[in-house]
This record gives structure tokens, C-alpha cells and sequence, in this order.
């Protein structure tokens, strides 16, 4: 079977690797250079997008900034799962917000800016502190502001003006105003749903960010009243979008409650400890709902920890010792603050693991690795 995927990064690389012992040839287009390549070896197929289209039985992607003339090719051919609304709604914030609240799931407060006018109705309506951010190509922490005092409205507008005067997209910009969370942490469920509506979910993911980027993500045992919380939010959105694939939803947790800060329609950054500490990884069950066949297992075998390789394209070989510590790397080109690898790491119960961790986090230099040995710390002292 042959699976098409818009975008050939890594998470394409990752999906050929892990269909590979399914005989699943999944090859990629690059959106930048509309070449259509092999995610991991990177030769270059002479064939167009129509054509590349026409010969594989499915398409997917592995981002949502995907030109939407590109998505049309794609949603016309019938093959494109998730669908171009999902697509969409996971590339603009507007979109997503109208998605949630379709969904009936709970997200914090937003007002939707385009103008002077709007931004400061949108404070006096909202209240301080307030979360900007941008409805189109914000991510990883671009894109983004922060409003503490009203003193600094006419320099937070002055440059959020700047950044849509200059923005380089065929679409509108506009800004999406949300009420800042006052949030205990930052949690995420990576899960996949199939054609027939059937879903299956991992467990929920602690996830850690510095400067707005994902460091490190934990996937622990974790309490079931959240879990089955999080899981009617992940079936709510997914059942809105009539969802195949795998879908991410981040969480702000505020004491049990979560709200949803966002979604990704696609495989997520806090899934890849999934390759080490679940049966099914989540790139081999997000190609098993795309083509049809039936969805693996997502119970957490071991307790796992993954860590961001960020701008940085050596580690210290020692880390291989540890055990049951696996390093995936990109084959990305060096440039600070590029993903270019992850490390997985996995213990047989949550102290072996926190044990592991700080070792781990010992031969991790703090400026390529910054705030890891804290979460590190913090790991120990909670088992």
C-alpha cells in the first residue's frame, strides 16, 4: 500500500520507518520545494503532486501549514485523511477556536483581533493578563505576546501590527486574544481514530516548554478520572472533524479540570516517547487508521520519559549506556533551535526511570539542554 504524506520532515521519516514492517511504502512532498522524495534516504521521484496523488491510495500530512491549493489536489482525490477541515483547523487559530467550541470542550476565553479597535475591546472584554496570538504561521513560540499591564497595550499593538503588516501568507491575518490560564501544567493526548469512528488513546503526557518550544514530555501512570476526561474531549474533536488519524490535544490543566490550549491534526512532538513505551508507536497507529487497518494497542508498557535534541547535532555517546535509552536523530542540518533528534528513555517503574533521568540529565550540558536536570530533579522528588 502506498501513503502519500504532505510535508517531509521528520515526522514522515518517522511514519516510513514505522510502516516499513507493514509494507507500507510511504513516500512525502515536500510543500517548500514541490518535490516528491523518500522521507528517510531522500531521493527525489520525478513525478508531479497530481501525479504522486494518483498513484498512492492514501494521502496524509505531517504538518498543518499546508498551502491550501495543495490541500484542494489532495481532498479532491478522496484519499486525504485526516480532511482538509481538520487540516485547517489545526493551521489557523480561528478555525480551531470556532472547532472547539462546535466541539462543546472547554477552552479559555479568546476574542478574535484584527484591528486597533478590536484589540482593545477584546482587553477591556477579556481582562489582564491577556495571550496573543497569531491566527496563521505561529508556532514554537513565535508569533506570540504577552499582555501583563495595560501600560504596555500601545507597544504590544504597535508590534503586533508590525508583525501582520509583514506577514508573507495568501489568507488574512488576524490575532486570536485569550485569557491567560493561571494553570497547575501543561498536558497532552496523542490519539488515533479510524474511518468507522473507533478511537483509541495514550496516556495523558506531562509536558515541559522553555521559551515556548517542548523540552521534555513524560508519560507516567496517570489519574483515570483525567484520563477519561481528556479522552471525551479527544473523541468530542475528533467526532466534529469525522477525524482519521492521529490527533494531538494539549491541555491546560487548572486544578481536575482541563482546558484545551490546542490541537494538532496530526502525530505530535509529546507522542514520540510512544516508539519505547508502548506497543504501538503513535506513527504506526496513525498509518493504520489512514489505511484501514485495525488500531493498535496504546496502554503504557513502561513508564518513559522524551527529551528535545534542540539546535544542538552531537550528544555525549555515553548516553547509550544507560539503559533502555534509545537516541533518534533527524539527519537535519545544525541550526539553533531546530529539532534535529530525541532521546527516549524508559524504566520498569516511575523511581527506576526518575533514577535513569537524572543520570541521563548528567551528561546533558545545560546550554544545549536547558531546565532538563530541574525537571530531572522535580521527577525524583514526586516518587
Amino acid at each position: 500500500m502506498n501513503v502519500l504524506v504532505m510535508g517531509a520532515g521528520q515526522l514522515a521519516r518517522m511514519m516510513a520507518l514505522a510502516g516499513a514492517p507493514l509494507n507500507l511504502k510511504v513516500t512525502a512532498y515536500d510543500v517548500n520545494s514541490a518535490k516528491v522524495q523518500h522521507p528517510v534516504t531522500g531521493e527525489i521521484y520525478p513525478l508531479t503532486l497530481e501525479q504522486a496523488v494518483a498513484a498512492a491510495d492514501v494521502v496524509s500530512s505531517e504538518f498543518e501549514h499546508i498551502p491550501y491549493p495543495v490541500q484542494a489536489v489532495c481532498e479532491a482525490s478522496g484519499k486525504f485523511r485526516p480532511n482538509s477541515t481538520a487540516i485547517k483547523a489545526g493551521g489557523d487559530r480561528r478555525q480551531e477556536k470556532a472547532l472547539l467550541d462546535q466541539a462543546g470542550v472547554a477552552n479559555a476565553a479568546y476574542r478574535v483581533v484584527q484591528t486597533e479597535s478590536e484589540f482593545y475591546a477584546a482587553l477591556e472584554q477579556l481582562g489582564l493578563p491577556l495571550v496573543l496570538k497569531s491566527a496563521l504561521a505561529g508556532y514554537d513560540g513565535k508569533g506570540q505576546w504577552r499582555l501583563k499591564q495595560q501600560a504596555d497595550a500601545a507597544a504590544v499593538w504597535a508590534d503586533i501590527a508590525a508583525f501582520m503588516a509583514g506577514a508573507e501568507h495568501s489568507l488574512p491575518q488576524a490575532i486570536v486574544a485569550e485569557q491567560f490560564v493561571r494553570f497547575d501544567r501543561e498536558v497532552s493526548l496523542v490519539g488515533a481514530r479510524n474511518a468507522q469512528g473507533e478511537t483509541v488513546v495514550y496516556p495523558l503526557t506531562e509536558n515541559h516548554h522553555v521559551n515556548g518550544v517542548l523540552t521534555v514530555s513524560q508519560a507516567l501512570p496517570s489519574n483515570e478520572a483525567l484520563q477519561a476526561q481528556a479522552k471525551q474531549m479527544f473523541d468530542a474533536v475528533a467526532n466534529q472533524l469525522s477525524y482519521v488519524g492521529v490527533l494531538a490535544l494539549e491541555f491546560f490543566q487548572v486544578g481536575d479540570q482541563l482546558l484545551v490550549n490546542e490541537i494538532a491534526p496530526r502525530v505530535h512532538n509529546s507522542g514520540h516517547w510512544t516508539q519505547q513505551g508502548a506497543d504501538t508507536c503513535q506513527f504506526e497507529n496513525h498509518l493504520r487508521a489512514v489505511c484501514g487497518l485495525p488500531l493498535g494497542s496504546t496502554a503504557l508498557v513502561r513508564p518513559t520519559v522524551m527529551v528535545n535534541i534542540l539546535g544542538e547535532d552531537y550528544v555525549d555517546p555515553a548516553v547509550l549506556s544507560l539503559p533502555s535509552c534509545h537516541l533518534h536523530w533527524y539527519g537535519k542540518g545544525k541550526r539553533p533551535g531546530r529539532k534535529m533528534g530525541h532521546i527516549n528513555l524508559c524504566g520498569d517503574t516511575p523511581a527506576q526511570l526518575a533514577e535513569r533521568f537524572l543520570a541521563l540529565s548528567t551528561l546533558l550540558p545545560e546550554a544545549g539542554f536547558p531546565e532538563v536536570a530541574d525537571v530531572a530533579k522535580t521527577l525524583a522528588s514526586k516518587v
